[in-house]
């Protein structure tokens, strides 16, 4: 039987892939035949940069870059690169992204900025270079969250990146669509990662509560949706929102 995701010969951008969601993401689409290039940015630690070197250490025929996605000009030197090395685009999926949460009283500047530039204008940046490198039949894929559809407490700045990150595909789909170039998003719940992990238990039972699946998610239920937005058989779906989140939230 034909395998209905399969990628061969398609190249594969997932940005902010060096752990996590974005890692499951970039490792699924590999597995299933695609040449993938792994971003990463660098941290003083380090740690990003050791990770994606890994991750791409175990994808066979992959490219790590480091690009800061917020920033124009690097995201234009990643896009000429993989133009270069890998011959064009097929997939890009925009999953970088930070947090910077604090209330709107006490949010500075700074932490308002820093979380619009990676989280939205990075998604804008990497699509605008993306319009001039992705072949017809082209997927878009912008991970964004529920908390840009039900606005979490303390969340302004996400909330407002991963809203705008909505908007986005939805003004994106219709640009690219004579192009044939679906631009799809995906909203994850609650989502057992590093960062709920590192939640207190109690916290957790009051999330789970909240959920009518009783659970948190797991990465590849995420994995899972990016694969089906990016295959042939999503081929009449663009501008869509996919939710999640195990019954949180269904608007």
């Amino acid at each position: 039987m034909t395998d209905p995701f399969d990628y061969s010969g398609k190249v594969a951008l997932v940005t902010g892939s060096s752990r996590g969601i974005g890692e499951g993401i970039i490792r699924a689409l590999s597995q299933h035949g695609a040449r993938c290039v792994v971003n990463f940015v660098n941290d003083p630690a380090g740690q990003n940069k050791a990770d994606a070197l890994r991750v791409s250490s175990e994808i066979p025929d992959s490219l790590a870059i480091e690009c800061d996605v917020g920033n124009a000009g690097q995201v234009a030197g990643m896009f000429s690169q993989i133009q270069s090395e890998m011959g064009g685009l097929d997939i890009l999926v925009n999953n970088a992204g930070i947090l910077r949460d604090r209330t709107i009283h006490k949010m500075t500047t700074e932490e308002w900025d820093s979380v619009l530039r990676v989280n939205l204008s990075g998604a804008f940046h990497c699509i605008q270079q993306a319009t001039q490198l992705l072949r017809n039949d082209g997927r878009i894929v912008n991970i964004s969250s529920v908390s840009g559809q039900i606005g979490m407490f303390g969340q302004a700045n996400y909330a407002s990146s991963k809203a705008g990150l909505i908007a986005l595909t939805r003004v994106a789909s219709r640009e690219l669509a004579r192009q044939r170039i679906t631009v799809n998003a995906v909203a994850p719940g609650f989502v057992r990662t590093e960062m709920t992990r590192g939640m207190p238990e109690e916290v957790l039972r009051k999330f789970k509560e909240q959920i009518p699946l009783g659970d948190l998610g797991e990465i590849d239920d995420i994995v899972h949706t990016v694969l089906f937005l990016c295959s042939k058989q999503a081929r009449y779906i663009t501008g869509q929102v996919i939710n999640v989140n195990g019954g949180f939230y269904g608007g």
